[in-house]
């Protein structure tokens, strides 16, 4: 099991799954600096996925090959909904093992469990797996990603009490949220003594640019402090912490990450006042809950930029920005698929792990930006 000295007092962990590109691929070398940034920060938790296209490769490249294994905690994850056969369910973690370069994982997780695959993994015997792979000494540690309700996550830490941490999405704004519920996911972790992970604490980049409400808000609250800094403080900020991911993009992003997490202080009781009255601005909100994740987008038949163009359409939803929102339509679409072509093959909506509605969201951005 996970030892309390296992918890590191700064709990920023660099999320690897929206690294900085160069046209379509990773751009290796300004990840190589936000690496050495991190580590000279006394940080070592690091967090990539199979299903994070080119992320595991850039990870040995940046990483693995440039550091000492010892020098920094790797995790990776296992996706078996969309694969047909226990095999290739398996397979993933050898893939893994030689995309990184790693010899072992410090945290394995089975991905993404909610009430439409979790007996997938069961059927594909993937715990009887990740606990063999522990004893061999290829898993330091084993655990899962989940997203869905208090009640399956209650089902699952009870089946399967040897889990040793769970990653859960949580943040201010979803804190409450009837269709995320991390407030009662966290307790349901907690009621089981298990270390938490925390994913989408800045939501898939949309609390660094809340409403403006919540910018003037934080603003009053404290003029120096970027709004990323409180979303992410917050998560920090909960008991029973292991790790706070955030996906950083660039090296900038990544220096004001340092900047308050590097010696980390937990929220006040007035901080946590303020956010309490962000969480109120927030309910009130009308958005497509996309946190740009881009699961939807690897198969779709028709080449369509969902998160972008929901990206487009928060614009105007959220900000009232029509004119840009629209402008940023036409920009992602230029050369891929229009909200219009979408063909209602559903895959999108069977891997989205918000389980956003999204052939019908779709069709409310193709009448709302004309096709």
């Amino acid at each position: 099991m996970i030892e309390q000295n296992e918890f590191n007092e700064n709990k920023l962990g660099f999320g690897l799954m929206r690294l900085p590109k160069k046209g379509l691929l990773i751009d290796v070398e300004h990840t190589s600096r936000m690496v050495d940034a991190f580590l000279d920060a006394g940080l070592t938790y690091f967090d990539t996925a199979f299903v994070y296209v080119g992320s595991e490769d850039a990870t040995r490249k940046a990483l693995v090959s440039r550091y000492p294994r010892e020098s920094y905690t790797l995790a990776t994850k296992l996706f078996a909904t969309a694969v047909p056969t226990e095999k290739a369910a398996k397979e993933e973690f050898e893939v893994s093992l030689r995309r990184t370069g790693a010899g072992y994982f410090d945290y394995y997780l089975l991905h993404s469990l909610n009430k439409k695959n979790y007996k997938k993994f069961e059927k594909f015997h993937l715990w009887d797996f990740v606990r063999e792979e522990k004893e061999k000494g290829r898993i330091r540690h084993y655990g899962f990603s989940f997203h869905d309700g208090p009640e399956l996550l209650d089902e699952i830490l009870t089946d399967h009490p040897d889990a040793e941490f769970v990653q859960l999405q949580i943040n201010y704004a979803d804190w409450e949220d009837p269709d995320v519920q991390s407030r009662a996911n966290y307790e349901v972790a907690r009621k089981h003594g298990k270390p938490i992970i925390i994913m989408e604490p800045v939501k898939g980049g949309k609390l660094a640019d809340p409403p403006e409400a919540v910018k003037k808000l934080f603003k009053e609250a404290n003029p120096d402090a970027s709004y990323a800094s409180w979303a992410i403080r917050f998560a920090a900020s909960l008991d029973g912490v292991l790790a706070v991911l955030s996906g950083m993009s660039n090296i900038d992003q990544m220096n004001d990450n340092l900047s308050y997490m590097k010696n980390f202080s937990p929220m006040t009781e007035e901080e946590f006042a303020v956010i309490k009255k962000a969480q109120e601005i927030m309910a009130n909100v009308t958005e497509i809950k996309c946190t740009s994740c881009r699961y939807c987008t690897e198969g779709c038949p028709m080449n369509i930029p969902i998160p972008d163009i929901f990206t487009a359409r928060n614009k105007q939803l959220v900000s009232g920005q029509i004119e840009a929102g629209q402008k940023y339509y036409e920009e992602v679409t230029v050369d891929t698929g229009k909200a219009s072509e979408c063909i209602e093959c559903g895959q999108c909506e069977a891997v989205c792990p918000q389980h956003l509605p999204i052939i019908e969201n779709l069709k409310e951005c193709s009448a709302a930006f004309g096709g």
